[in-house]
């Protein structure tokens, strides 16, 4: 296990982090029985697993399964005595929590109210990392980040972070945080496979431009990329994509994708799922792939994939087969900006 700088602060995260979006779903919680309903027992072995390996980085959220996920987590860390310096811990909120106006959003009111409620539910005095999970055209940026700053200069939270913000709002909020003198997002949590780099667009440039740590959900599309799915695949049942088909997927694109990956595998004798970890591992602008898990045994076989290092040859290959279409403007800016780059030094003949 590797273990990388977040942001450009001082923390080190491993380059595999825990995701705990299965836990805690139950029978009423709509959506959240369908990804997934770990109970305390099963989290607490896949907890351990994973610290046993070098993870020390877990992620969760409010909203997820409304609260029961944090819950679960914080239980675990408890019932395995884990040290809480041992562990960096990461929440989020923002995501809609209950029927009234003001239980979701950005605002002071609505992120005060919820880290009070995340610190109950993980049983912890601090969050490392408080994100905020969605993007609130309501509130001005102002608000939330003197409403975060406020949670830091208390001790509750060490760092923030942003999730599912466009570029644009996030350099804004970049820009606010230098002439406020208050705290400035540290990373960015964004949906990224191999079957979804729209964020190289965007917001890679802006993260590797800000030094900003790149937190990566959803690696395996929601289960589309771990080889039970598309061309070749055994078989479709058993999966959550059967049930909750997202994050939304171009399976025109998805499928070559697969395709290749699984001849890589195959010759590796290694999973597909592994094979799409081990790509996004070797992006240098990835901070840490956020990896969720039902059982052991699948929490393993992703685990696995720090072990796995891609050759030129294969990285070219998936590059290839899951490159973006060429998209205005970015095909202006590279052909402009090659010529700004040192071009190799050309003797002119004389005669």
């Amino acid at each position: 296990m590797k273990y990388k700088q977040l942001g450009r602060t001082g923390l080190y995260v491993s380059e595999l982090c825990l995701g705990t979006m299965t836990l805690g779903g139950n029978a009423d919680a709509g959506m959240w029985k369908s990804i997934g309903a770990v109970r305390q027992n099963e989290a607490n072995q896949l907890i351990e697993r994973a610290l046993a390996e070098g993870v020390n980085f877990i992620d969760t959220a409010d909203i997820y399964s409304f609260g029961q996920s944090e819950r679960v987590v914080g239980q675990a860390l408890r019932d395995l005595g884990v040290p809480r310096s041992d562990v960096v811990l990461a929440t989020k909120a923002g995501g809609v929590m209950g029927p009234k106006p003001n239980q979701q959003g950005a605002s002071r009111g609505h992120i005060i109210d919820s880290v009070q409620q995340s610190l109950e539910r993980l049983q912890v005095d601090h969050i490392d990392l408080y994100q905020i999970h969605a993007s609130d055209p309501v509130t001005p940026i102002e608000e939330t980040l003197h409403a975060l700053d406020d949670l830091i200069r208390q001790g509750l939270v060490r760092y923030v972070g942003v999730s599912n913000w466009r570029a644009g709002k996030i350099g804004k909020a970049l820009g606010l945080s230098a002439a406020l003198h208050a705290t400035r997002f540290e990373t960015v949590q964004a949906y990224y496979s191999i079957a979804g780099r729209d964020v190289e667009r965007d917001l890679v440039p802006l993260v590797t431009e800000e030094q900003m740590g790149l937190l990566v959900w959803s690696p395996l599309a929601g289960g589309l990329l771990s080889g039970k799915f598309g061309p070749g695949a055994p078989t479709e049942e058993g999966s959550r994509r059967s049930h909750f088909d997202f994050p939304p997927v171009n399976l025109d694109r998805a499928w070559p994708c697969v395709a290749e990956m699984r001849a890589i595998a195959d010759a590796r004798g290694i999973s597909v799922a592994r094979t799409a970890l081990a790509w996004l591992l070797a992006k240098p602008h990835v901070t840490s792939v956020i990896i969720g898990a039902k059982r052991v045994g699948q929490l393993e076989d992703n685990l696995g994939a720090v072990d796995v290092v891609l050759t030129e040859e294969e990285l070219a290959r998936l590059e290839a087969v899951s490159a973006l279409p060429p998209e205005y403007p970015g095909w202006m800016i590279d052909h402009q900006d090659a010529t700004r780059y040192p071009q190799p030094f050309t003797p002119v003949a004389s005669n």
